[in-house]
């Protein structure tokens, strides 16, 4: 048996305090004295004399195809072993088992170690005060609901990559005015003012440069007008990440994940994931923030020491539009349509749109709160604004370009479809008209009950059925106080004299 590390440690300790070899070889439980006297001549361990085996102890399976994976593997760095061993497979069916997929894939990974380059990350140093880092990060798979409504949304998250200390505000989009909304939401909590600001190239603060605006080469991000103006308003000096290049980000990158399981966290400590505003859910948010931050304020002051104080107001995060109703009583904004009331076709309208919703107004007074829709060619069409222009023309809402916004239920659509077979397109276009009417008039959850409960009808129904089964809500009666009248009241004020105008 072969003598281990241990065993010749004791054995020598135990020449050192004057035992024969024999009895070290006893001590440590080896075989001969010849061991002990083998290793008192080498001045070696036994694992400092193992040498490394430089010959294959079984037959390579793989070296007849190795040089065309291999060559795969160089043209196409990103294939995976897996996808390489199937390749194999079907080039020489029957040649290769399943159980030899380990086999390949080690081969595959001690191939990627001795010839694939990589780009080593380079750790940077940070300094108190120097950088605000800012990302925007989707929590929309945390289900968070508002008033049973799912709710889409990101986090404009900043971070000092010195302390760590985070903040931000939530919003629809990775925009420019989003991050104006998360970076000004930053800047006063801190009270104090950075000497950059980083993010990443997205649309919201960069645009592609092509060679003939700047000798930069095509590739190259620029800022844009918006952002620039942005930073000058605080006095913050931009710095850009290179593009694919995330690491360079890597604090606020980093520190992503960890709020979204301090989030989730405390929405399973909360019990539920509903709120009832959207300001609710923001206070929460804050929250979670304000506990993540209080370990960070040791650094925080180091940082808060060396910045410039905040001393501008936040800048509007709002863009003003003034535009005309068109006949088809809707509004384009910033590439989605929207429906207004009948009443302002024609009319010049004011809309401000905020992060979440879209204010607008005729002169001085608002007339609509809506919400703002995401991305580009979407539509919100509300049917109560449209439903008595549809009534005058019925023939219109077979092809109504956005008839589907005509259906706010699925039983509605479904209600549309059992009356186009029961009655004649023109009728039962009439009749479900008539029906949205009635929505739009009392409640549209009570006429989506009386439809539930008409659909599994066999007999043919129309707008009549509908109404008749719809509760009769009739507004309470005021009690009128009458009150006591005193006539010596008014022989009080013949006392006084005549009225006399001054």
């Amino acid at each position: 048996m072969t003598a281990t590390d241990t065993q010749v440690r004791i054995s020598m300790r135990e020449r050192l305090q004057g035992k024969s070899q024999e009895q070290a070889a006893a001590k440590a439980n080896l075989r001969s004295r010849k061991t002990v006297a083998k290793y008192e001549r080498l001045r070696q361990l036994p694992s400092q004399r193992k040498q490394r085996r430089s010959y294959r102890t079984r037959r390579d399976p793989f070296a007849a195809d190795w040089p065309q994976a291999e060559a795969l593997l160089a043209g196409a760095p990103e294939l995976e072993a897996k996808t390489l061993f199937d390749w194999l497979c079907e080039q020489a069916p029957g040649k290769y088992q399943a159980g030899q997929l380990r086999t390949f894939q080690r081969r595959v990974a001690t191939w990627r170690a001795l010839h694939q380059a990589q780009v080593a990350v380079l750790e940077q140093v940070h300094r108190p005060g120097e950088v605000l880092q800012t990302d925007g990060v989707w929590l929309t798979e945390l289900g968070v609901t508002i008033q049973g409504q799912p709710l889409a949304h990101l986090f404009i998250h900043s971070v000092l990559p010195y302390s760590n200390w985070e903040w931000g505000c939530l919003a629809q989009s990775e925009s420019l005015a989003a991050l104006q909304l998360g970076l000004q939401a930053t800047l006063s909590r801190l009270a104090a003012v950075p000497r950059f600001h980083q993010t990443d190239n997205s649309s919201a603060a960069t645009q592609n440069v092509s060679a003939s605006d700047s000798t930069t080469p095509q590739a190259q991000r620029g800022y844009t007008e918006g952002y620039l103006h942005l930073l000058a308003h605080y006095g913050l000096e931009p710095r850009l990440t290179h593009r694919q290049a995330p690491q360079e980000n890597g604090d606020v990158e980093s520190l992503h994940g960890g709020f979204k399981q301090a989030l989730t966290q405390h929405l399973l400590l909360r019990g539920r994931r509903d709120f009832d505003s959207l300001t609710a859910y923001s206070l929460f948010i804050e929250g979670v923030l304000t506990q993540r931050n209080a370990a960070r304020q040791v650094r925080l002051a180091e940082e808060l020491a060396v910045m410039k104080s905040l001393t501008v107001a936040p800048l509007a995060a709002v863009r003003s539009y003034r535009v005309r109703v068109s006949r088809n009583s809707l509004i384009r904004i910033e590439r989605n349509h929207y429906s207004l009331p009948t009443s302002l076709i024609g009319c010049l309208v004011n809309v401000q749109v905020h992060e979440w919703h879209l204010d607008v107004g005729y002169g001085s007074q608002t007339v609509l709160t809506l919400p703002r829709l995401r991305g580009h060619g979407q539509q919100q069409i509300n049917y109560r604004h449209l439903v008595d222009s549809l009534l005058r023309k019925p023939g219109g809402f077979r092809d109504y370009r956005y008839r589907e916004a005509l259906f706010p239920r699925l039983v509605f659509r479904q209600a549309w479809e059992r009356l186009n077979r029961w009655l004649s397109p023109r009728r039962a276009d009439l009749a479900y008209l008539r029906i949205l009417r009635l929505a739009a008039q009392t409640l549209e959850s009570d006429v989506a009950a009386a439809l539930a409960q008409l659909l599994p009808c066999a007999e043919p129904w129309d707008e009549t059925a509908v109404e008749a089964l719809l509760p009769r809500r009739v507004p309470p009666v005021p009690e009128v106080q009458r009150g006591v009248v005193s006539l010596a009241a008014y022989d009080q004020l013949l006392q006084e004299g005549p009225y006399v105008r001054h």
